[in-house]
């Protein structure tokens, strides 16, 4: 059926029915998950692909997982072609067959109309652990994949309906705390189950005939969206550049640079010239590095613009394998969704932002996490602990500051941190402080939002172990057009008979005493213009709330009266 035949309403009305079914997947999600990192911190996302791997729908969750998923969707049609049957359930998570990386466990569920698989319904959620050499996933002394954990390639766990149970034994054997991955996984098979179940009642509301050319109709105007906004933006050949602090082996700045050609309605996305693939886990793999991409794209777009395949359209992504954008099979990729997928998007927005600057924004604080693996001395049991708190500042826009504890750019605010309450009742820590860190937005027209701090105690009773991973205690968040960068991370250990030390970004079993104190200074985001353009009522506003102290205002020279603001509403991806 002609896209023509499809009146506007009816297409508007799919449109809206698509983003409700991947919304309700994310709310049974997050009610039915195990661990905490996924029922509080929120770290999955939930997307309808069809057989050909095209992005139809995704809900507000995680972008740099999202933009994936075409990868991993086409892989699981491909090995599993003809051979794909109601009630069957999919599994992926291997980096070189459509992943992410190893902790972004896939569950597909398939959508039929009659004898015929239409589409995937899908539900990617980071893993509390997935084995590996390490606790917690992320393993910063890797120096390749099969020490990250394990790799799951196209995988059958339900056949017609029917679990196979020595494949889930198999896959709950490999990871430290098969309870947890039990429950997890289940959840995630639900919430999929629910977007196939929504899919088909859409489908037969309206008929499939009507529902597939509504669907296409949504596609193509996604695209003539995206391509309107393109078009506006001057024509012209730009280059940015980001840099990692290391990869934890002796690596240091290493740098990904975009060379972004913009010639009407398209966009050549061109990463060639970035750093050889590194020993260290913050190399992409290819489905990451390409989802950074369409990331950086959603962010510069109208952000009521469905997100879609045709969305994408408009890109044309160049890149070349062995770099640290694309590693060659066989390296660690752990990090990349944070690190360097952050550095990725910030180099191709920083390309852009002369040609459109009203849509721009400054970077986001950088990712620093930490994982404890002990026991707790309240049941004996083990614990593994993942640090979600003090969630760094996030970026300015042409027409705001950064919102404070916003989180990392590939999340836009995404990833939340769990309730500082339950995570003491669940686990032997106790919370000093958690607070705003004052001065570490980067200063601009627009500042950055500040980051966070917080002190916690180790209430074990035995030595627990930390490992750590990621990034920006040399490089902080970038400002953008005359704005300034965001402050870095600052994170101490303070450990009873021992010196204070700065605790790296890549770390791999540090001993927890008990009564250990932390501190975790998060980074802020970098801020946007002219500093010397902020508002005086803005900078007063930032004493009187802490984000901002005398010395830092000291450095502002503001004007008196408010600049017009430009008509542009903050944006997510």
């Amino acid at each position: 059926m002609a896209e023509n035949a499809v009146d506007p309403i009816t297409i508007s009305v799919v449109q809206h029915r698509l983003f409700a079914i991947v919304e309700e997947m994310g709310e049974a999600m997050l009610r039915t998950a195990y661990s905490q990192i996924l029922n509080s911190s929120r770290d999955f996302s939930t997307a309808i692909c069809d057989l050909d791997g095209r992005l139809i729908a995704q809900a507000e969750h995680v972008p740099i997982h999202v933009g994936a998923l075409p990868w991993a969707a086409r892989s699981v049609s491909e090995f599993f072609q003809g051979d794909i049957h109601p009630g069957d359930v999919f599994l992926l998570n291997d980096p070189y067959h459509g992943g992410n990386h190893l902790p972004d466990l896939t569950a597909f569920v398939p959508v039929f109309e009659g004898a015929r698989p239409r589409y995937w319904s899908i539900n990617r959620a980071h893993q509390s652990d997935i084995g590996g050499a390490t606790h917690g996933a992320y393993n910063a002394g890797a120096t390749d994949i099969w020490q990250e954990g394990i790799r799951v390639t196209p995988l059958r766990l339900y056949e017609k309906g029917e679990i196979k149970r020595d494949v889930m034994a198999m896959l709950a054997v490999n990871v430290r705390h098969p309870r947890d991955f039990h429950g997890d996984l289940q959840a995630m098979i639900g919430s999929a189950r629910i977007g196939e179940r929504r899919m088909l009642a859409l489908a037969d509301e309206f008929g499939w005939t009507v529902t597939l050319a509504a669907i296409e109709a949504v596609l193509d105007g996604a695209e003539r969206q995206t391509r309107a906004v393109i078009a506006t933006w001057k024509d012209g050949v730009y280059k940015g550049e980001a840099f990692l602090d290391d990869d934890g082996h002796g690596i240091e700045d290493i740098h990904i640079r975009a060379t972004v050609t913009k010639k009407g309605g398209n966009l050549k996305i061109d990463l060639t010239d970035s750093h050889p693939q590194v020993i260290g886990f913050v190399n992409s793999s290819h489905p990451n590095m390409q989802s950074a991409v369409a990331v950086a794209l959603a962010y510069l777009i109208d952000p009521h613009t469905p997100k879609n395949d045709g969305t994408f359209r408009p890109l044309e992504v160049i890149a070349k394998p062995g770099t640290v954008v694309w590693a060659n099979p066989g390296a660690p990729v752990t990090l990349c969704t944070n690190h360097c997928s952050q550095e990725i998007i910030e180099a191709i927005v920083k390309a852009l932002a002369p040609a459109c600057p009203d849509r721009a924004m400054a970077g986001w604080g950088r990712r620093f996490r930490i994982a404890i693996q002990g026991t707790d001395p309240r049941t004996d049991k083990p614990f593994i602990w993942h640090f979600f708190q003090a969630r760094p500042g996030g970026g300015a826009s042409p027409v705001d500051d950064g919102w404070p504890g916003g989180g990392e750019w590939q999340a836009a605010g995404g990833i939340k941190f769990g309730s500082l309450e339950v995570t003491e009742a669940r686990f032997p820590l106790f919370f000093r402080q958690h607070e705003f860190r004052p001065d570490s937005g980067g200063q601009g027209r627009y500042r950055g939002g500040v980051g966070g701090i917080v002190e916690m105690i180790a209430e074990v009773k035995e030595p627990a172990r930390a490992n750590t991973a990621g990034d920006g205690v040399r490089h902080g968040a970038c400002g953008i057009l005359g704005g300034k960068d965001g402050a870095p991370h600052r994170y101490t250990l303070y450990s009873r008979g021992s010196r204070p030390r700065a605790i790296k970004t890549k770390e791999v079993g540090i001993v927890v005493e008990p009564g250990d104190r932390f501190v975790m200074e998060s980074g802020g985001g970098g801020g946007w213009g002219n500093p010397r353009l902020r508002v005086a009522d803005a900078v007063a506003e930032d004493m009187a709330n802490g984000f901002i102290t005398r010395s830092a205002k000291a450095r502002n020279t503001a004007v008196k009266k408010p600049a017009a603001k430009k008509p542009v509403t903050k944006r997510r991806g």
